[in-house]
């Protein structure tokens, strides 16, 4: 199984001098072609620093962050766009736009990638929301979805431009444990299906269940 995300002896600080604070810690994590990771951790405790530096999202300077054969530490913009094309991101507030429909905020997602024409994005977007069981909700706006259809919308969002990783920040944090679970259930199956890595922090552990490992951060440190 080749490793899909490698980090060796990640440090990572905020601020300078006096005022500087260390939030990462000699952090070393693999993971491999198609291996679903969950990584737990009290807050504060670095988690969503590290998601951010993996993506490409965040610049780090000490270490060594290999994400798709791509080295992103002291890397140029153009390397961390490259990461960022082939990743897919959910976030815990969705960040749907307003104005825009279901089928609409996912064909955003393909935007990133040439070759599509806009009958072709609304397309692929259109099957991958039916493939989260959205198939009826398509031309909903967010304010017309509830809560877990709306992580199903960021779900085909981060998934339509055929990512080869999935990033997932707190995906369950505001959904209750019926709609979290199945949220993270299409994402696995989906994920699986394409042989998708993902990487999922979570507080939530009604939803461990669903990983094939299970790592912890704690002040800076990863504990196995």
């Amino acid at each position: 199984m080749s490793a899909m995300i490698n980090v060796q002896n990640l440090n990572f600080s905020y601020g300078t001098g006096e005022l500087q604070q260390k939030v990462l810690k000699q952090v070393n994590l693999q993971i491999g072609e198609g291996e679903i990771v969950i990584m737990t951790g009290p807050s504060g405790s670095g988690k969503t620093t590290l998601l951010t530096i993996i993506g490409g999202l965040r610049h780090a300077e000490h270490g060594s962050v290999s994400v798709l054969n791509k080295q992103l530490v002291e890397s140029k913009e153009q390397t961390k766009v490259q990461v960022r094309q082939q990743t897919g991101y959910i976030f815990q507030q969705h960040n749907l736009l307003k104005s825009l429909s279901a089928v609409q905020n996912v064909s955003m997602a393909l935007e990133l990638h040439p070759g599509f024409n806009e009958k072709e994005r609304l397309q692929r977007s259109k099957e991958m929301l039916i493939a989260v069981g959205l198939g009826d909700r398509i031309h909903h706006k967010p304010d017309q979805l509830s809560g877990g259809q709306r992580q199903r919308v960021s779900i085909a969002r981060a998934l339509v431009g055929g990512p080869k990783i999935v990033l997932a920040d707190e995906p369950t944090a505001s959904l209750d444990k019926q709609s979290g679970h199945e949220a993270v259930n299409i994402l696995k199956r989906l994920a699986q299906d394409t042989g998708t890595t993902i990487l999922l922090v979570t507080h939530d552990y009604r939803i461990l269940d669903v990983a094939d490992r299970i790592v912890e951060l704690e002040d800076g440190i990863i504990k196995t």
